[in-house]
């Protein structure tokens, strides 16, 4: 009896269950009339869809998010989508340390378990430390952004789109309150309001714990694997998204535009630019940055730059011959298992809800179709358009899908799991590969 108690309040699965009903709360709550501007009909499936990519930070919207909704409406989003980047048992566990309260062992399993830790070890100061980098981050955020709103909207107006801009861009939310209907296409060519979303799209997507080892590192001791991995696979992957973006749109997209788009690709989901206008090739690279995603520990999704790292070290090891390693440290066997299944299982989820997508609707075309897909898979939140346009049952395909990516595709896996591995291994016996 004990083991099956154990199974059922597994942290993985309290930590699912604890997102569906924050989703279910949020969905009621952005169906009563109080919620609603009265300028735009909301169904309960566009209130249901806005909760889910709230909650899960992704940004896509059946409805815009600025004209639909009231400003009761907007602070509900803006909370699910704190409440979804921080992940809800942080977030608890956070204002508990905040307020000078213990954590139990339970509690403790469930934030080592959200945000990916190996060990209980320093759990309270790390949870405060998390609460305060994230209030301050999004506090100076907002600052920063209020003089471009405050630019173009009245002074109260220009105070709240600064608030919700910076807990979004944060949380790579991806949802904006502007109410045109284009993202923020409006500051297309305001370098200054581009800087200040990007810098607000890498600090959440870096990771608390990089964050917290830059801010506090000792002169003279070297940084941790993961940071030196995170800092790498962050300009690499940054910069060669910039070039990549500029070659295939051409006179299409300025400098500054292919730079906020590489930065966005990974999990934000702001436009300055319409993605419907990108070429072929630039969609491709565009899903390639939406599906590796931020970074572990951050409020980005995908399946993290770190698995791709270790995935390309582990296929280059199998290529030459040579050890596993990197940054003169050996990776973990079982490091490298995790990496391929995760981005197997991540692949398998993308290409196989693509085909449903391509079932459901066999009107709309399949580059728009596989990009809405994994800009859900990687709770990215860019779309060419076509969200609004997709029946209910293809909305919730992507609502799925946008929670398998919130969770991670090998958490919702293991979710499945109803009993312990076996204490006896099988006998080996190898079978030709490849």
């Amino acid at each position: 009896m004990k083991n099956k108690r154990d199974i059922k309040l597994s942290p993985g699965r309290i930590i699912a269950l604890g997102f569906l009903s924050v989703i279910l709360i949020g969905a009621i709550l952005l169906t009563l009339p109080a919620a609603h501007s009265g300028r735009v009909r909301v169904t309960p499936v566009d209130a249901l869809f806005s909760a889910v990519s709230a909650v899960c930070v992704t940004g896509l919207v059946t409805v815009d998010t600025g004209a639909a909704y009231s400003g009761f409406g907007q602070a509900v989003i803006a909370v699910l989508i704190q409440i979804g980047g921080l992940g809800i048992t942080t977030l608890g566990a956070g204002l508990v340390a905040l307020l000078g309260g213990r954590l139990n062992q339970r509690e403790n399993n469930l934030v080592k378990e959200a945000l990916n830790v190996p060990t209980w070890e320093g759990i309270k100061p790390l949870v405060r430390a998390v609460m305060i980098l994230d209030f301050s981050i999004e506090g100076i955020g907002a600052l920063l952004a209020f003089p471009s709103f405050l630019c173009d909207y009245p002074l109260g107006r220009a105070v709240w789109l600064s608030v919700f801009h910076s807990i979004a861009a944060f949380n790579n939310g991806g949802f904006d309150v502007l109410g045109t209907g284009d993202s923020i296409g409006r500051y297309t060519h305001d370098a200054y309001f581009n800087l200040v979303t990007i810098f607000l799209i890498l600090a959440g997507g870096l990771g608390f714990f990089v964050i917290r080892e830059l801010l506090f590192h000792k002169k003279g001791k070297p940084f941790t694997l993961h940071t030196k991995v995170v800092l790498f696979m962050t300009v690499l992957l940054t910069g060669g998204g910039t070039l990549l973006f500029k070659l295939t749109e051409g006179r299409g997209i300025s400098w500054l535009g292919a730079f906020f788009s590489s930065v966005t690709a990974r999990t934000a989901g702001f436009a300055t630019y319409p993605m419907s206008g990108f070429t072929n090739a630039g969609i491709l690279v565009m899903c390639v940055l939406m599906f590796i995603g931020a970074n572990p520990g951050s409020t980005g999704g995908g399946m993290k730059t770190t698995t791709v790292f270790v995935l390309f070290h582990s296929l280059r090891s199998a290529a030459t011959g040579e050890e596993t390693a990197a940054f003169g440290k050996k990776l973990k066997d079982d490091t490298l298992h995790r990496a391929f299944v995760i981005v197997a299982l991540g692949i398998l989820w993308g290409l196989g809800m693509t085909a449903v997508l391509c079932a459901l609707e066999p009107e709309l075309a399949l580059r728009d179709l596989l990009f809405e897909e994994i800009s859900a898979l990687g709770t990215t939140g860019l779309s060419t358009g076509i969200t609004p346009l997709l029946s209910t049952p293809a909305r919730l395909c992507l609502m799925l899908t946008m929670y398998v990516g919130r969770l991670g595709p090998l958490t919702v896996a293991t979710l499945w799991v109803g009993k312990k591995p076996a204490a006896v291994s099988r006998a080996e016996e190898e079978i030709p590969i490849g």
